[in-house]
């Protein structure tokens, strides 16, 4: 059994989550064998290439004697990825050492793709039926557009540059956590989630959406392990390339529609055919957040008078800074605005932490001042720290007060009884007054009504 719980913090965690009988199915295709073996560490590629070929059982001392001493903890990772994974299934008995054997599944089309190699389920449509494809650089500028205008959807359908229909799928991954809506007469607003899902970087931002949009396959009628298997196969296309969308099937085309609205590919129209385009955001997407992550090109300069500069023409970057900053005036490619207490507060009360400002101005630094240490000015990040802590000076606490103990001996032994419950919040022995939290209320009126008796 795995020993470690599984989080889906990324795409091979949420292979991981599923049940066995639905990752025998992903393990029937061999291009997913091949996804899940290039996201492992090296030491568990390393293992499943050890073990390709060998059909019987090996010990875990086998195993051990490939370790070198300092790399006990690289060992037991990679061990409990491929048990999470159920790559490897181990059997314990009695009085014997602990075997792992290879799943069988996942075995054969491996070795099937590594002797053979995979042929795609779709090849690239000939250049004389789609005439002009768009460069790479024109097809990331659509992704980052595409992305662009989801996010200002989600701050406020109004703010996007062109109207933004959103399928009810992706708009169900919006409700389950980012927006909320108290009834069909009001517009829904932003959740405290949401706020903060502004502040991430795009990769996470991502990844969260892929997540829910998985998380709620079920809920549509989409079984999870086909949805998956299919996500997992747009990360073997070629990004730039055109596929004929007649290749798909119902549900394959339903996705591909969905993940056009976040910028994943791009659809065309020919005279007689239609066809997809993968963008990187599509092709990278077996691939671990930590190893997609790349330094992008910042935008932000945080002077020590709390003024800060924006070199942006981008709509979303306003809108984003609005969030916990005052705008002063916008020029075609430069926003200036304020860190005021008044606007931080505001953004503290919509669930956004000083951290996650502080992060944002780091992550999103002007290459001009990216490279400095720090690249946001101590004063800053201290008075933002500052003005989040005046927030938490008071806590509030349910509670209850007693007073009007008939004797000094029942009030003394009510303290008492209180404090062993760690539920005594103040007591004021000349008055005989305590105030105890709310939780210890049922506990505490039996008490005292048993010492009244």
């Amino acid at each position: 059994m795995p020993q470690v719980k599984i989080v889906a913090k990324n795409f091979m965690d949420m292979v991981a989550s599923l049940p066995a009988r639905k990752l025998e199915k992903l393990y029937d295709n061999s291009f997913i064998c091949e996804a899940i073996l290039r996201s492992m560490t090296p030491l568990a590629k390393k293992y499943v290439i050890q073990l390709l070929y060998i059909e019987e059982p090996v010990t875990a001392k086998w195993f051990e004697e490939w370790v070198l001493p300092d790399g006990a903890s690289k060992h037991k990772i990679a061990i409990d990825r491929l048990l999470q994974l159920r790559i490897l299934a181990e059997n314990v008995e009695r009085k014997k050492e602990a075997t792992f054997i290879m799943n069988k599944t996942f075995q054969r089309n491996l070795q099937k793709h590594v002797v053979h190699g995979g042929i795609l389920p779709r090849e690239p449509m000939p250049l004389n039926i789609t005439v002009r494809l768009p460069s790479l650089e024109d097809l990331n500028a659509y992704a980052a557009q595409q992305w662009e205008s989801f996010l200002l959807h989600l701050i406020n359908s109004s703010e996007a540059e062109k109207s933004t229909n959103l399928s009810s799928s992706i708009m169900k991954v919006f409700q389950r956590g980012l927006l909320s809506q108290k009834d069909d007469k009001e517009p829904p607003v932003l959740t405290e989630r949401g706020f903060q899902f502004l502040l991430m970087d795009t990769n996470a931002q991502l990844w969260y959406i892929i997540r829910g949009y998985i998380n709620n396959s079920e809920d549509r009628g989409v079984d999870t392990a086909d949805l998956l298997s299919f996500l997992l196969e747009l990360s073997f296309h070629v990004t730039g390339k055109a596929y004929n969308l007649n290749t798909l099937s119902d549900l394959q085309q339903i996705i591909i529609k969905d993940l056009a609205d976040l910028g994943l590919v791009l659809l065309q129209q020919g005279r007689k055919e239609s066809w997809f385009i993968p963008t990187k955001l599509a092709t990278n997407l077996s691939v671990s957040l930590a190893e997609t992550s790349s330094r992008k090109q910042g935008f932000v300069v945080v002077e020590t008078n709390f003024r800060l500069y924006a070199y942006s023409s981008s709509k979303l970057h306003s809108e984003i800074l609005r969030l916990f900053s005052r705008i002063e005036y916008q020029l075609p490619n430069l926003t200036v605005a304020a860190i005021i207490k008044e606007s931080l507060y505001k953004a503290f009360q919509n669930g956004i932490t000083a951290e996650q400002i502080i992060s944002f101005l780091q992550q999103n630094a002007h290459p001009l001042v990216a490279d400095k240490i720090p690249s946001v000015p101590e004063n800053v990040t201290d008075q933002i720290r500052l003005w989040e802590s005046d927030l938490n000076r008071v806590e509030m606490t349910p509670a209850h007060i007693y007073d009007g103990f008939p004797s000094t001996e029942v009030f003394e032994a009510a303290c008492d009884f209180a404090r062993e419950h760690g539920c005594l919040l103040w007591e004021n022995s000349k008055k005989m007054r305590l105030v105890v939290k709310a939780e210890l209320f049922a506990q505490m009126r039996d008490y005292l009504h048993k010492q009244k008796q």
